[in-house]
């Protein structure tokens, strides 16, 4: 991906697609024996990922536009082979499903971007609270659930996997389920929507308590889904730091509040409606106070990285804090090749802005990581090479292509053989 820097972005456009909402929804789809439409659904690698597990599972499953189209009125297998499992780390989300509809299932474990140790064990527990037998094999977990009975379950952390994973076994349970201190994502309340759209008993998702009462078979429906909260929040952040006005279409501003507070606090003007976020920039920002990423509603770790390095040529000092991966400051590396001074110590990273970024080659390290290096190439002089743009694609249905519509100079280019 080539960015040239110094072009500021003016526009509107429509939000993808959540990358969150739509791969527990495809896994969800498993429990109806109909047909489902997801709409709104953006093609990322991510979710051609997902298309191919549900296939291998012997579902049907079609594009017709921007809707995918999937029927699982056949199952005929229960087990996910190595090689998809370590595409993503979301294949996990399979794993209640598949139980729920057939009662055992075989995985492996999934793969993702390396962003330091993310163990299932919450997902096993959850399944177990359910009655199932859970045992590994040689690397990969034999699951056997005949009779799955409602249970109260309660998470020592606000996992999002594990919640997702609780429901959609649930739904497959005999009786009535409590997860306890469940996550509290957008993308769990759209995730509701769905399966109460296909006649399940689901109450609760968007807050810290989520009942299921037991329901199956479910039939089949259609969907829109939510806007991606963290591709709009990377837009903002380019145009905060290329300077312009934006205005974002498709987007719950209020899924965005800790985003859009920190840009305000750095010189940004934002108007928000129910469906619209609007960003005005100047170009030149200032630090902010600290940033700590942290479960919904707090900072999300996913838009850490492009805050960031919205930030770098900011006026004075900007401190993040991780506290939900120990690995992703991944990125900071190849922003200092740009210039930036980003001092790092365990999970904080210090942001000293500084005059000017300058372009340089780049490698994208991971999803988020890559998109920061993008932003960061939007506000800096000459020309930057995004390399390994394949993280980028795993999230974002066409980045340079967004981007090219507010005016930034960016364009896709094959790799080289250095480049992969």
């Amino acid at each position: 991906m080539i960015v040239e820097g110094g072009r500021r972005l003016s526009g509107q456009l429509t939000v993808q697609g959540a990358k969150n909402s739509v791969l527990p929804i495809l896994a969800a789809a498993l429990l109806s024996e109909d047909q489902c439409r997801i709409q709104h659904c953006p093609r990322l690698r991510d979710v051609e990922t997902a298309v191919e597990i549900l296939r291998y599972l012997g579902c049907e499953a079609r594009w017709e536009g921007q809707d995918l189209l999937v029927d699982a009125t056949v199952v005929s297998r229960c087990d996910i082979p190595d090689v998809l499992m370590r595409k993503m780390r979301s294949s996990v989300i399979f794993l209640g499903a598949i139980l729920s509809r057939c009662g055992h299932a075989e995985i492996s474990y999934p793969g993702g971007c390396e962003l330091g140790p993310r163990p299932i064990d919450l997902h096993l527990a959850a399944l177990r609270s359910l009655g199932a037998e859970i045992r590994e094999e040689g690397g990969s977990l034999q699951c056997s659930a005949p009779r799955l009975q409602g249970a109260e379950i309660v998470l020592s952390i606000p996992s999002v996997g594990a919640t997702e994973n609780a429901v959609l076994a649930a739904c497959g349970a005999e009786g009535t389920t409590t997860i306890s201190n469940a996550a509290r994502e957008p993308e769990i309340a759209d995730l509701q929507k769905f399966l109460c759209a296909m006649g399940a008993s689901v109450h609760g998702a968007g807050s810290s308590t989520v009942t299921v009462v037991g329901k199956k078979p479910l039939h089949g429906c259609d969907h829109t889904l939510i806007g991606d909260r963290i591709v709009a929040a990377t837009y903002l952040s380019a145009a905060a730091a290329a300077g312009g006005e934006i205005c974002l279409k498709g987007v719950d501003y209020r899924h965005l509040s800790t985003v859009t507070t920190a840009l305000q606090q750095a010189g940004c003007r934002i108007s928000c409606s129910p469906e619209s976020i609007r960003l005005w920039s100047n170009g030149v920002l200032r630090g902010v106070s600290p940033i700590r990423t942290s479960p919904y509603p707090g900072f999300p770790t996913d838009a850490q990285a492009e805050v960031m390095a919205a930030l770098l040529c900011s006026r004075g000092t900007t401190v993040f804090v991780e506290n939900m991966f120990e690995n992703r400051y991944r990125h900071v590396p190849e922003l200092q090749r740009m210039g930036a001074d980003v001092r790092l110590e365990g999970r904080v990273a210090v942001v000293c802005g500084v005059e000017k970024l300058h372009g340089a080659r780049v490698h994208a390290t991971d999803l988020r990581g890559g998109a920061a290096l993008v932003v960061a190439g939007l506000q800096a002089e000459g020309v930057t090479q995004v390399t390994q743009t394949h993280h980028i694609d795993r999230g974002y249905a066409d980045l340079a292509g967004d981007l090219r519509s507010l005016g930034a100079e960016i364009r896709t280019e094959e790799a080289t053989d250095e480049d992969t």
